[in-house]
């Protein structure tokens, strides 16, 4: 197994790619702590994990507060011993529109859970890995912060500073053999398909999956496959990376 016994702090990890990563790490060997607002699904979810016999727990967490990340590294030290990898996958948009009809409460609400997320995470975090002498952060940004396009202005943004913090990150913490890496997926079939494209139609998909040359939307499994590589320790030499998971959309 890939990651067998590895500790592995998801966000967001309740349900779309964060679910599909949770999955797919469970079957490697993984144990988990599946972060994520919505704890009552986050629980489903690791309990349904743990009647398969994989080792999960759920925390109820805010990734855009401080005491929030700080008491989720602390519990998921205190559950397992240690945590290996942490993944940044919990995130948000605001609809799609006019750049000058995004309001500042949403502008503010999206950099908060986008970006300073990040911040929390490296705060909460980078202190246990340098303690341990390993550790690695994989980042979900999107395509959208490599190719963005009209409508989603301020949520191309925080992608954009998510992957050039990122690359920051990966160069500051390699002394510490820290690995910070990036995944840019594509538009997904996950519950902010309808908030990317202003509403959930069949022509609007078809546009989108017009613009991606293989043809289809992301799934979470796409994700958890890259997300499965660069958290193992296939990937030990790999650090600053931005894969685009995408059928090809930023070609």
């Amino acid at each position: 197994m890939r990651l067998q016994n590895k500790v592995v702090v998801v966000t967001g990890g309740a349900q779309g790619f964060g679910e599909g990563i949770v999955r797919r790490f469970a079957t490697e060997g993984a144990r988990l702590v599946i972060a994520d607002i919505q704890f009552s699904a986050a629980q489903a979810l690791a309990e349904s994990l743990q009647a398969q016999g994989f080792a999960a727990i759920a925390m109820k967490t805010d990734v855009s507060q401080g005491p929030d990340m700080h008491g989720l590294a602390a519990a998921s030290i205190k559950a397992y011993g240690r945590v290996d990898v942490v993944v940044n996958n919990a995130g948000t948009s605001h609809r799609n529109q006019s750049l000058m009809t995004v309001s500042e409460a949403e502008f503010d609400r999206v950099f908060a859970v986008n970006v300073k997320s990040i911040y929390w995470s490296a705060q909460a975090f980078v202190a246990h890995f340098r303690e341990q002498g390993a550790g690695a952060f994989i980042n979900i940004a999107s395509t959208a912060g490599v190719r963005p396009r009209p409508g989603l202005v301020w949520y191309n943004s925080t992608k954009g500073a998510v992957i050039t913090a990122s690359k920051a990150m990966a160069v500051e913490l390699a002394p510490d053999k820290i690995r910070v890496n990036v995944i840019n997926p594509v538009a997904g079939d996950t519950p902010l398909l309808g908030t990317f494209m202003g509403e959930d139609t069949p022509e609007m998909r078809a546009k989108f999956i017009a613009s991606i040359p293989l043809g289809r939307l992301s799934q979470p499994q796409d994700i958890a496959n890259a997300a499965l590589y660069l958290a193992s320790d296939e990937a030990a030499f790999i650090t600053g990376a931005c894969l685009e998971v995408d059928g090809g959309r930023c070609v």
